[in-house]
């Protein structure tokens, strides 16, 4: 269960740029290709908090679908459930990943702020 490790990580980025203000919300967008389960994460968030300076934190993602766009032929899907990795228009395999990767951080909600 890597989404631990993650939350240390994002506790640490939210930590430092917070410099002391109360924290209500972290917002992650989170691409499909990312081996990260969303609702673990979450999980872990209240564990990995409790008896911290960021208990009752929540996090908060987007999903961001992934998108392949085919070098051969220029076609651009959206990726199903169970993703092929190739051109549904041509067959091609020489694909660019357009979205789908992401992992960050875009903002928090801090409180007095």
């Amino acid at each position: 269960m890597h989404e631990l490790s993650l939350c240390g990580a994002i506790a640490d980025i939210v930590t430092r740029h917070a410099e002391g203000r109360p924290v209500q919300t972290i917002h992650l967008r989170i691409g499909q290709l990312r081996q990260i389960v969303p609702d673990t994460l979450v999980y872990c968030w209240s564990l990995f908090t409790a008896d911290t300076a960021l208990a009752g934190s929540r996090i908060d993602v987007e999903h961001v679908p992934a998108r392949l766009a085919c070098r051969a032929c220029g076609d651009r899907r959206e990726l199903d459930a169970a993703p092929v990795f190739a051109c549904p228009s041509c067959a091609g395999t020489d694909l660019e990943v357009v979205t789908g990767e992401e992992f960050l951080i875009t903002s928090l909600d801090l409180t007095g702020a």
